[in-house]
């Protein structure tokens, strides 16, 4: 086996030691104690489903992302592009930005902002309100 262990750096026998045992927890890359508490305020929704995007942890209705638990910590909240500049205007969310191009809809919370349940469930009332206001997927 020389051209495995040239090709990889290690024997063999490393290899099973480099790899996570089987049943081995590995961290989430979203706040878990975030997304349980968004869970909590969407309550039993028959339309609700979980996704993990983006790194996070997504909340959908009918198919449509409503909030998530953001891999960057806090919350991506999908709203009614039209309101997105009024949205960020009066609150401390800021417009989602990927790939150096803002995304009207789309908006963040930091977690800093969402340290309540008070803070959180207008979020999560903006967002699943507006996922239901869009066709099924």
């Amino acid at each position: 086996m020389p051209e495995r262990v040239a090709r990889h750096g290690c024997a063999p026998r490393d290899f099973a030691a480099a790899r996570p045992a089987v049943g081995t927890l590995v961290a989430m890359a979203y706040d878990q104690e975030l997304a349980g508490r968004i869970r909590q305020l969407i309550g039993s929704d028959p339309e609700l489903t979980e996704k993990k995007m983006f790194g996070g942890l997504a909340f959908l209705i009918r198919g449509n992302m409503a909030i998530a638990a953001s891999s960057q910590g806090g919350a991506m909240i999908r709203v009614d592009p039209a309101q997105s500049d009024a949205l960020v205007a009066t609150t401390k969310a800021t417009l989602m930005n990927m790939r150096g191009r803002d995304m009207p809809g789309w908006l963040r919370v930091s977690a800093d902002d969402l340290r309540t349940d008070d803070q959180l469930a207008p979020w999560v009332e903006i967002g699943t309100g507006y996922a239901r206001s869009l066709p099924p997927k």
